[in-house]
Protein backbone atom coordinates (compact mmCIF):
# COMPACT_ATOMS: atom_id res chain seq x y z
CA UNK A 1 0.00 0.00 0.00
CA UNK A 2 2.92 2.35 0.62
CA UNK A 3 4.22 1.62 -2.88
CA UNK A 4 0.81 2.36 -4.41
CA UNK A 5 0.50 5.65 -2.50
CA UNK A 6 3.99 6.59 -3.68
CA UNK A 7 2.95 5.69 -7.24
CA UNK A 8 -0.09 7.98 -7.11
CA UNK A 9 1.98 10.82 -5.67
CA UNK A 10 4.71 10.48 -8.30
CA UNK A 11 2.13 10.35 -11.11
CA UNK A 12 0.58 13.59 -9.88
CA UNK A 13 3.98 15.27 -9.63
CA UNK A 14 5.16 14.15 -13.08
CA UNK A 15 1.79 15.01 -14.66
CA UNK A 16 2.48 18.70 -14.14
CA UNK A 17 5.48 18.49 -16.50
CA UNK A 18 4.69 15.94 -19.22
CA UNK A 19 1.47 14.83 -21.00
CA UNK A 20 -0.51 11.82 -19.80
CA UNK A 21 0.34 9.82 -22.94
CA UNK A 22 4.07 10.17 -22.27
CA UNK A 23 3.69 9.17 -18.62
CA UNK A 24 1.50 6.18 -19.45
CA UNK A 25 3.74 4.90 -22.23
CA UNK A 26 6.98 5.27 -20.28
CA UNK A 27 5.37 3.75 -17.19
CA UNK A 28 4.23 0.61 -19.00
CA UNK A 29 7.50 0.16 -20.88
CA UNK A 30 9.55 0.41 -17.69
CA UNK A 31 7.03 -1.65 -15.70
CA UNK A 32 6.98 -4.45 -18.29
CA UNK A 33 10.77 -4.57 -18.40
CA UNK A 34 10.95 -4.66 -14.59
CA UNK A 35 8.28 -7.38 -14.43
CA UNK A 36 10.11 -9.43 -17.05
CA UNK A 37 13.32 -9.07 -15.09
CA UNK A 38 11.62 -10.32 -11.92
CA UNK A 39 9.71 -13.19 -13.56
CA UNK A 40 11.91 -14.58 -16.35
CA UNK A 41 14.68 -16.00 -14.10
CA UNK A 42 12.13 -18.37 -12.54
CA UNK A 43 9.64 -18.76 -15.40
CA UNK A 44 11.84 -18.58 -18.50
CA UNK A 45 10.00 -18.94 -21.81
CA UNK A 46 6.89 -20.14 -20.00
CA UNK A 47 6.00 -16.51 -19.37
CA UNK A 48 5.06 -16.19 -23.06
CA UNK A 49 2.56 -19.08 -22.99
CA UNK A 50 -0.92 -17.76 -22.33
CA UNK A 51 -4.41 -19.24 -22.49
CA UNK A 52 -7.53 -17.29 -23.48
CA UNK A 53 -5.53 -14.54 -25.26
CA UNK A 54 -8.64 -12.53 -26.21
CA UNK A 55 -9.68 -12.14 -22.57
CA UNK A 56 -6.10 -11.40 -21.54
CA UNK A 57 -6.07 -8.65 -24.20
CA UNK A 58 -9.36 -7.28 -22.84
CA UNK A 59 -7.90 -7.26 -19.33
CA UNK A 60 -4.91 -5.28 -20.59
CA UNK A 61 -7.22 -2.82 -22.34
CA UNK A 62 -9.18 -2.29 -19.12
CA UNK A 63 -5.90 -1.76 -17.27
CA UNK A 64 -4.73 0.87 -19.77
CA UNK A 65 -8.08 2.69 -19.71
CA UNK A 66 -8.16 2.60 -15.91
CA UNK A 67 -4.67 4.08 -15.76
CA UNK A 68 -5.61 6.88 -18.15
CA UNK A 69 -8.70 7.80 -16.10
CA UNK A 70 -6.66 7.62 -12.88
CA UNK A 71 -3.93 9.88 -14.30
CA UNK A 72 -6.48 12.51 -15.35
CA UNK A 73 -8.15 12.32 -11.93
CA UNK A 74 -4.85 12.72 -10.08
CA UNK A 75 -3.92 15.76 -12.18
CA UNK A 76 -6.97 17.57 -10.73
CA UNK A 77 -7.43 16.00 -7.28
CA UNK A 78 -5.38 15.67 -4.12
CA UNK A 79 -3.79 12.25 -3.62
CA UNK A 80 -5.54 11.57 -0.31
CA UNK A 81 -9.02 12.45 -1.62
CA UNK A 82 -8.48 10.38 -4.76
CA UNK A 83 -7.32 7.38 -2.71
CA UNK A 84 -10.28 7.75 -0.36
CA UNK A 85 -12.85 7.55 -3.16
CA UNK A 86 -11.03 4.57 -4.68
CA UNK A 87 -11.45 2.73 -1.37
CA UNK A 88 -15.06 2.17 -2.44
CA UNK A 89 -13.79 -0.40 -4.93
CA UNK A 90 -13.63 -3.44 -2.59
CA UNK A 91 -17.27 -3.00 -1.52
CA UNK A 92 -18.43 -2.40 -5.09
CA UNK A 93 -16.47 -5.47 -6.16
CA UNK A 94 -18.06 -7.64 -3.45
CA UNK A 95 -21.51 -6.40 -4.45
CA UNK A 96 -20.92 -6.96 -8.18
CA UNK A 97 -19.48 -10.42 -7.56
CA UNK A 98 -22.42 -11.44 -5.39
CA UNK A 99 -24.88 -10.28 -8.04
CA UNK A 100 -22.91 -12.01 -10.82
CA UNK A 101 -22.95 -15.26 -8.84
CA UNK A 102 -26.66 -14.74 -8.06
CA UNK A 103 -25.94 -14.81 -4.34
CA UNK A 104 -27.98 -13.05 -1.72
CA UNK A 105 -26.56 -9.61 -0.96
CA UNK A 106 -26.68 -8.96 2.82
CA UNK A 107 -28.57 -5.81 3.74
CA UNK A 108 -25.59 -4.84 5.88
CA UNK A 109 -23.42 -4.62 2.76
CA UNK A 110 -25.91 -2.23 1.14
CA UNK A 111 -25.90 -0.18 4.34
CA UNK A 112 -22.10 -0.08 4.50
CA UNK A 113 -21.87 0.89 0.84
CA UNK A 114 -24.34 3.73 1.47
CA UNK A 115 -22.20 4.85 4.41
CA UNK A 116 -19.06 4.78 2.26
CA UNK A 117 -20.79 6.78 -0.49
CA UNK A 118 -21.76 9.33 2.16
CA UNK A 119 -18.10 9.47 3.14
CA UNK A 120 -17.17 10.06 -0.51
CA UNK A 121 -19.56 13.02 -0.63
CA UNK A 122 -17.84 14.43 2.46
CA UNK A 123 -14.52 14.12 0.66
CA UNK A 124 -15.57 15.88 -2.58
CA UNK A 125 -17.91 18.32 -0.72
CA UNK A 126 -20.32 19.16 -3.55
CA UNK A 127 -21.66 22.26 -1.82
CA UNK A 128 -18.22 23.87 -1.51
CA UNK A 129 -17.62 24.44 -5.20
CA UNK A 130 -15.14 21.55 -5.44
CA UNK A 131 -17.50 19.32 -7.43
CA UNK A 132 -16.72 19.32 -11.14
CA UNK A 133 -16.74 16.76 -13.91
CA UNK A 134 -13.30 15.54 -12.87
CA UNK A 135 -14.54 14.46 -9.43
CA UNK A 136 -16.84 12.00 -11.18
CA UNK A 137 -13.89 10.28 -12.89
CA UNK A 138 -12.95 8.20 -9.81
CA UNK A 139 -16.50 6.80 -9.85
CA UNK A 140 -15.99 5.75 -13.49
CA UNK A 141 -12.65 4.31 -12.42
CA UNK A 142 -14.37 2.18 -9.78
CA UNK A 143 -16.62 0.68 -12.48
CA UNK A 144 -13.60 -0.05 -14.68
CA UNK A 145 -11.72 -1.59 -11.76
CA UNK A 146 -14.64 -3.84 -10.83
CA UNK A 147 -14.80 -5.14 -14.42
CA UNK A 148 -11.02 -5.59 -14.39
CA UNK A 149 -11.10 -7.51 -11.10
CA UNK A 150 -13.97 -9.79 -12.12
CA UNK A 151 -12.19 -10.60 -15.38
CA UNK A 152 -9.02 -11.33 -13.38
CA UNK A 153 -10.99 -13.74 -11.20
CA UNK A 154 -12.34 -15.46 -14.31
CA UNK A 155 -8.84 -15.85 -15.79
CA UNK A 156 -7.02 -16.78 -12.58
CA UNK A 157 -7.63 -20.57 -12.78
CA UNK A 158 -6.18 -20.75 -16.30
CA UNK A 159 -3.55 -17.99 -16.50
CA UNK A 160 -0.64 -17.68 -14.07
CA UNK A 161 -0.64 -14.34 -12.22
CA UNK A 162 2.83 -13.28 -13.37
CA UNK A 163 2.06 -14.07 -17.01
CA UNK A 164 -1.23 -12.20 -16.76
CA UNK A 165 0.50 -9.13 -15.33
CA UNK A 166 3.26 -9.29 -17.97
CA UNK A 167 0.81 -9.49 -20.88
CA UNK A 168 -1.33 -6.69 -19.46
CA UNK A 169 1.73 -4.46 -19.62
CA UNK A 170 2.42 -5.44 -23.24
CA UNK A 171 -1.20 -4.78 -24.27
CA UNK A 172 -1.14 -1.41 -22.49
CA UNK A 173 2.05 -0.42 -24.34
CA UNK A 174 0.39 -1.31 -27.67
CA UNK A 175 -2.79 0.67 -26.96
CA UNK A 176 -1.07 3.74 -25.52
CA UNK A 177 1.33 3.75 -28.51
CA UNK A 178 -1.66 4.45 -30.76
CA UNK A 179 -2.12 7.81 -29.02
CA UNK A 180 1.53 8.90 -29.24
CA UNK A 181 1.04 11.08 -32.38
CA UNK A 182 -1.48 13.23 -30.48
CA UNK A 183 0.13 13.57 -27.07
CA UNK A 184 3.84 12.80 -26.97
CA UNK A 185 6.48 14.97 -25.37
CA UNK A 186 9.97 13.89 -24.39
CA UNK A 187 10.70 14.29 -20.66
CA UNK A 188 12.52 17.63 -20.33
CA UNK A 189 15.15 16.60 -17.78
CA UNK A 190 16.93 13.60 -16.33
CA UNK A 191 15.03 14.14 -13.07
CA UNK A 192 11.72 13.48 -14.84
CA UNK A 193 13.22 10.41 -16.53
CA UNK A 194 14.27 9.17 -13.10
CA UNK A 195 10.82 9.81 -11.63
CA UNK A 196 9.17 7.91 -14.49
CA UNK A 197 11.44 4.97 -13.85
CA UNK A 198 10.68 5.27 -10.15
CA UNK A 199 6.88 5.26 -10.61
CA UNK A 200 7.20 2.18 -12.82
CA UNK A 201 9.25 0.52 -10.09
CA UNK A 202 6.62 1.44 -7.48
CA UNK A 203 3.92 -0.13 -9.67
CA UNK A 204 5.79 -3.33 -10.54
CA UNK A 205 7.02 -4.01 -6.99
CA UNK A 206 3.66 -3.11 -5.45
CA UNK A 207 1.84 -5.53 -7.74
CA UNK A 208 4.39 -8.26 -7.15
CA UNK A 209 4.26 -7.89 -3.35
CA UNK A 210 0.47 -8.00 -3.50
CA UNK A 211 0.57 -11.22 -5.52
CA UNK A 212 2.93 -12.72 -2.93
CA UNK A 213 0.69 -11.59 -0.07
CA UNK A 214 -2.43 -13.16 -1.56
CA UNK A 215 -0.46 -16.35 -2.05
CA UNK A 216 0.07 -16.51 1.71
CA UNK A 217 -3.25 -15.31 3.13
CA UNK A 218 -6.91 -15.06 2.14
CA UNK A 219 -8.52 -11.88 0.79
CA UNK A 220 -10.62 -11.65 3.96
CA UNK A 221 -7.47 -11.55 6.07
CA UNK A 222 -5.63 -9.02 3.93
CA UNK A 223 -8.47 -6.71 2.86
CA UNK A 224 -8.39 -4.50 6.00
CA UNK A 225 -4.75 -3.71 5.27
CA UNK A 226 -5.73 -2.17 1.92
CA UNK A 227 -7.04 0.84 3.82
CA UNK A 228 -3.55 1.69 5.03
CA UNK A 229 -3.11 3.24 1.59
CA UNK A 230 -5.28 6.13 2.82
CA UNK A 231 -2.79 6.91 5.58
CA UNK A 232 0.20 6.64 3.26
CA UNK A 233 -1.50 8.77 0.59
CA UNK A 234 -2.35 11.48 3.12
CA UNK A 235 1.22 11.52 4.39
CA UNK A 236 2.67 11.62 0.87
CA UNK A 237 0.33 14.43 -0.20
CA UNK A 238 1.36 16.47 2.84
CA UNK A 239 5.10 15.87 2.34
CA UNK A 240 5.19 16.50 -1.42
CA UNK A 241 2.36 18.98 -2.05
CA UNK A 242 1.81 20.44 1.44
CA UNK A 243 -1.81 19.37 1.18
CA UNK A 244 -3.77 18.39 4.27
CA UNK A 245 -7.47 17.39 4.05
CA UNK A 246 -9.94 19.61 5.86
CA UNK A 247 -12.19 18.42 8.68
CA UNK A 248 -15.00 17.14 6.46
CA UNK A 249 -12.55 15.28 4.24
CA UNK A 250 -10.92 13.65 7.28
CA UNK A 251 -14.35 12.56 8.54
CA UNK A 252 -15.31 11.23 5.10
CA UNK A 253 -12.09 9.24 4.73
CA UNK A 254 -12.54 7.75 8.19
CA UNK A 255 -16.13 6.75 7.35
CA UNK A 256 -15.06 5.13 4.07
CA UNK A 257 -12.29 3.20 5.81
CA UNK A 258 -14.56 2.10 8.65
CA UNK A 259 -17.33 0.89 6.32
CA UNK A 260 -14.80 -0.85 4.11
CA UNK A 261 -13.07 -2.68 6.96
CA UNK A 262 -16.39 -3.78 8.46
CA UNK A 263 -17.55 -5.02 5.04
CA UNK A 264 -14.56 -7.38 4.86
CA UNK A 265 -15.92 -9.25 7.88
CA UNK A 266 -19.26 -9.98 6.20
CA UNK A 267 -19.84 -13.43 4.65
CA UNK A 268 -19.91 -13.34 0.88
CA UNK A 269 -18.01 -14.08 -2.31
CA UNK A 270 -14.76 -12.32 -1.32
CA UNK A 271 -12.96 -15.64 -0.89
CA UNK A 272 -13.30 -16.15 -4.64
CA UNK A 273 -12.23 -12.65 -5.63
CA UNK A 274 -8.76 -11.86 -6.97
CA UNK A 275 -6.19 -9.87 -5.07
CA UNK A 276 -7.24 -6.24 -4.82
CA UNK A 277 -4.71 -4.86 -7.27
CA UNK A 278 -3.65 -1.27 -7.97
CA UNK A 279 -6.78 0.59 -8.70
CA UNK A 280 -6.29 2.90 -9.19
CA UNK A 281 -3.38 2.62 -11.65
Amino acid sequence: MAFFAALDTTVKYVGVVVPIVTTLWMRYVFQTLISAGMLMPSRGRAIWHVKKPALVFLRGALMALSSAVAFVSLSHMAVAEFSAIMMLTPMALALASAMALKEHVPWRLWLLLAGALTGALMVVQPGSGNLAWVTLLPLLLIVLNVAYQLLTAHLAPDVEAGTMHFYSGLVSILLVSLAIPWGWQWPPSWEIWALMLLLSLFSAVGHYMLILAYGLASPGTLSPFLYFQLAFATLAGWLVFSHAPNGWAWLGMALIALCGIVSTRLPGPRSRLPAQTEPQL
